[in-house]
């Protein structure tokens, strides 16, 4: 087993050992029951990290490690960003959840117009939460040490400005005559991929995105789920560009 993984807000300037307390070190002393000796990793989420060992313990909360000097990880390339349209009930976590373990590196929430799902208000505030908290954990849970962002809820207009920005751009869409398997990858810069609700892309938002340089793709000869085809995408993705082999 790979060591596990916990957040720190910051890291001390050339120190060596470090505190983790609240519910870190609650998880790792009361749930994980960590022990003397044992290796685990700390992060700030954003690719600074420090592998430690554990020193010792007090109370139910808190755990005392010993660490080596602290790390960055590069940030890879090319970066992937999957705009992922607002599924309905707890589907939108299951996606953030399995986009982050398979290594996506953005997810940028769409209020497209055919989501049933609403962002509005404080509902759309405590959404937007769970999703990021679920980012943070499934992060924690795949061992990564710089965890994807998720941006605040976008607007089609939005979207189409972050296609005109990509190096590539796409969109999983039925009338896409090529396959994203075949489809010329760059090797640095950005990706960007749409996946839209599970009523479909409207034919409005598609004549949007193809004006900002989108094309429209497909996987595969199945229909997957809103929830699911980013996810599927991203690890076509990140073989294809080479960030898994």
């Amino acid at each position: 087993m790979t060591a596990p993984v916990f957040v720190v807000e910051r890291f001390e300037p050339d120190g060596d050992r470090y505190v983790l307390e609240g519910a870190e070190g609650r998880h790792a002393v009361s749930v994980k029951r960590l022990r003397p000796g044992e290796e685990v990793v700390l992060t700030d989420g954003a690719g600074r990290y420090a592998r430690c060992e554990v020193t010792g313990t007090e109370g139910k909360d808190r755990l005392l490690v010993r660490g080596e000097p602290v790390a960055e990880e590069p940030a890879p390339s090319p970066r992937i960003t999957v705009v992922q349209a607002l599924p309905k009930g707890d589907r939108g976590e299951v996606a953030v959840e399995t986009m982050t373990e398979v290594g996506v590196d953005a997810i940028v929430p769409w209020q497209a117009s055919r989501c049933i799902t609403q962002w509005k208000g404080d509902r759309g505030l405590k959404a937007l939460g769970k999703w990021r908290a679920t980012a943070r954990e499934a992060g924690k849970q795949s061992r990564r040490v710089r965890f994807p962002e998720v941006a605040d809820a976008a607007t089609t207009k939005q979207v189409a400005a972050l296609l005109a920005r990509a190096d590539f751009a796409a969109v999983l869409h039925e009338s896409g005559t090529e396959r994203l398997a075949t489809a010329p990858l760059p090797t640095e810069g950005e990706i960007v991929l749409v996946v839209g609700p599970e009523g479909g892309v409207s034919p409005e938002e598609l004549a949007l995105f193809a004006e900002a340089g989108a094309t429209p793709y497909v996987l595969g000869p199945t229909v997957l789920r809103t929830s699911t085809a980013g996810t599927a995408a991203t690890a076509l993705l990140l073989a294809r560009t080479g960030r898994w082999s």
